[in-house]
């Protein structure tokens, strides 16, 4: 069985959640509202603030959704309750974040600056201190969303193993490579 998949997910105070026909999940919640559409094979079921994912057989199609739907579902909670939080550090020289309204303007050692228009559901803000790389932080209660939108800023530019310059998620370790050695 799914080790994730046996998993149950228990609904927090403040948090509703509705199994519609077809198997639409709809999660409510202080933050906002969620759907998403399971698989007609995998069952859900609501019990006394806990929600359980379930499968009908040991195909092996169905272990694959079992696992996948219980995660989608559980971020689906923990959005709408808490939300989730991405940060991205420019690291190099002249690197800049600017945020004006909705689009995200990004000086990434390229000609012109890159504009990104953020969908409705991400919000940024984006720091420069002194003496410090900036720093980019996003904000949703989609997960699947926000990590989207974090790989298209990230797949902007990314880390070089020599210098490390790019743009890299905050805490995240970047493999360096020796250049070359002087010769005589």
């Amino acid at each position: 069985m799914s080790r994730i998949g046996k998993l149950p997910i228990s609904v927090p105070a403040g948090v509703a959640i509705s199994v519609e026909k077809d198997n639409v999940v709809t999660v409510k919640g202080p933050k906002g509202t969620l759907t998403t559409q399971v698989d007609r094979d995998i069952n859900v079921a609501i019990e006394d603030g806990t929600l359980t994912v379930s499968r009908p057989t040991e195909q092996k199609r169905h272990k694959a959704m079992h696992g996948l739907y219980r995660s989608l579902i559980n971020n689906m909670v923990e959005g709408v309750s808490n939300g989730f939080t991405k940060q991205l550090e420019l690291v190099g020289v002249g690197y800049k974040a600017s945020l004006a309204g909705t689009t995200l303007e990004l000086a990434l050692g390229y000609s012109h600056n890159v504009f990104i228009a953020l969908p409705k559901e991400v919000t940024a803000t984006a720091v420069t201190e002194k003496g410090k790389n900036p720093i980019v932080t996003l904000t949703s209660i989609d997960n699947q969303l926000l990590g989207q939108v974090a790989a298209k800023i990230r797949s902007l530019r990314k880390v070089e193993p020599y210098k490390g310059k790019g743009v890299r998620f905050v805490g995240e370790i970047i493999r360096r490579k020796a250049g070359k050695t002087a010769s005589k």
